[in-house]
Order: structure tokens, then C-alpha cells, then sequence
């Protein structure tokens, strides 16, 4: 019997892994990436003032502001499933991947900004703790994997390729 519960156990983490796997690539492949491109954004002066008082926040507002991309482009996308069920199928999930990258891009850039005040709730930030400790986890047992070793091997030597490429040309 115990033994058929920890089977059943490990098949729930295997089964459970696989979302949240994902929800740690898009982190690392989404989230980072479109919060770097638009922080490029605050080397206009208006968005670095704008930038410099979100970093000065108070907590209760850092979370609030946190919250906002999530709750604000909600209305957007219950328009782009209007826009789907009317028939426009294309405009709508083009309209719910542009409101994800959107969302994704402020997300990522109010939490890189207002990190140490959301800090300030004990609770969050051992959901953070925790979080990015199992991230690490994941990643480590990824990294040891027969798979995403070949996939890493690939990429550099595409890589590799790429940059031979565009060193010809510029020749």
C-alpha cells in the first residue's frame, strides 16, 4: 500500500512538474527579457523620473501598482474573446497575445522595480524564497537532463554558425 501511494506520489509531482516547468521557461525565456526591453524605455527622462518614484514607493502601493497590468488588461481580454466568438478569430488571439506580452513586459518591470517594498510582506517574500529555491531546483535537474544537454550543445554550435555568418558579411 505505501508503496503504491509513493508511486502514485511521484506521478503527481511528474504530472504537476510539467506546468509549472513551463511557467519557469516562460519566466526566464518571457518574463526577463520583455521586463529588460522595456526598461530600456527609462533612458527617456519622463520614464526615469516615473521609474526612480516607483522604486521609492511605499509598500502598500508597490503592491497595488503590482497588481494593476493584471486587473487593467482584463477588459482587453474579454474584448479579444468577444472578438473571437464574433468570428474574428485572428484579431482576437492576436489581441490576447499582444495583451500577454504587454502584461508580461509591465509585470516584469514593476516587479524588478518594487522587488524590495513587496519584500515587506513577510508572506511574500517567502513565497519568493520558496519559489525561486524550487526554480533553482528545477532548473539544476533540467540542466542534468540527457535532452537539455543535447538542446544546449545545438544552440551553441548554432550559435557558432550564426555569429561565422555575420562576421562574413561584414568582411
Amino acid at each position: 500500500m505505501n508503496r503504491a501511494l509513493a508511486r502514485l506520489g511521484r506521478s503527481l509531482r511528474a504530472v504537476a512538474g510539467v506546468p509549472v516547468a513551463l511557467l519557469i521557461l516562460f519566466e526566464e525565456w518571457g518574463w526577463r527579457p520583455l521586463s529588460r526591453a522595456l526598461g530600456r524605455l527609462a533612458r527617456w527622462p519622463p520614464v526615469a523620473r516615473l521609474e526612480d518614484r516607483l522604486r521609492r514607493a511605499p509598500p502598500p502601493l508597490a503592491l497595488t501598482l503590482f497588481l494593476a497590468p493584471t486587473l487593467g488588461l482584463l477588459p482587453v481580454k474579454l474584448l479579444a474573446l468577444w472578438l473571437v466568438h464574433a468570428g474574428h478569430a485572428a484579431l482576437g488571439l492576436g489581441l490576447i497575445v499582444a495583451a500577454k506580452l504587454l502584461g508580461t513586459a509591465l509585470l516584469g518591470r514593476l516587479f524588478v522595480l518594487t522587488e524590495p517594498q513587496l519584500r515587506h510582506y513577510r508572506w511574500l517574500a517567502r513565497a519568493l524564497d520558496t519559489w525561486s529555491a524550487y526554480k533553482q531546483r528545477v532548473k539544476a535537474w533540467w540542466r542534468a537532463t540527457p535532452i537539455a544537454q543535447a538542446v544546449a550543445r545545438a544552440g551553441a554550435a548554432w550559435l557558432r554558425r550564426w555569429r561565422h555568418w555575420r562576421a562574413g558579411r561584414r568582411a
